[in-house]
């Protein structure tokens, strides 16, 4: 395939994975939840206690950027920031139940949409998009020239 090409495919799967986020944001939880929130909500819900620089970093947002965002997270009721024990300095971030729901909900329609894209493949296509993905982010995780591998 020429690299051209190979591009433009990227490009247009990433472009409408992109439009599948942001439509999950905007219909399947009745909340004003933003794209950037969402992925902060599924970051924290990753992450065992992370920290605000943990998910700031897995996200590469800047930390006054993301603070904005933690901040309306906190008062819509989604979001709870909790000084370190041993550091004050350090706020740790975790789901409220809301959180967790909303968290949940987004997880369920993502996963609806993702199931009804591949539904038009044959099993073993399905499988072979899954195991290609799933090569595909190793290697992109191994290699020298990807600017800002996630963790």
């Amino acid at each position: 395939m020429e690299s051209n090409n190979l591009r433009s495919v990227f490009q247009m799967v990433v472009r409408r994975f992109g439009f599948l986020n942001e439509r999950c944001c905007e219909s399947c939880c009745g909340e004003d939840v933003s794209l950037v929130q969402s992925h902060i909500i599924y970051e924290i819900s990753r992450q065992n206690e992370p920290s605000m620089q943990d998910v700031a970093g897995e996200l590469g947002l800047d930390i006054t950027t993301f603070s904005r965002q933690v901040k309306a997270l906190v008062a819509q009721g989604l979001v709870k920031k909790t000084p370190h024990p041993l550091d004050n300095r350090v706020n740790i971030l975790s789901l409220t139940a809301e959180g967790k729901r909303i968290e949940e909900n987004i997880n369920q329609e993502m996963n609806n949409y993702l199931n009804q894209i591949l539904s038009h493949l044959s099993e073993y296509e399905r499988e072979s998009v899954i195991r290609s993905m799933t090569l595909l982010d190793d290697a992109m995780r191994k290699s020298e020239n990807y600017c800002c591998p996630p963790k």
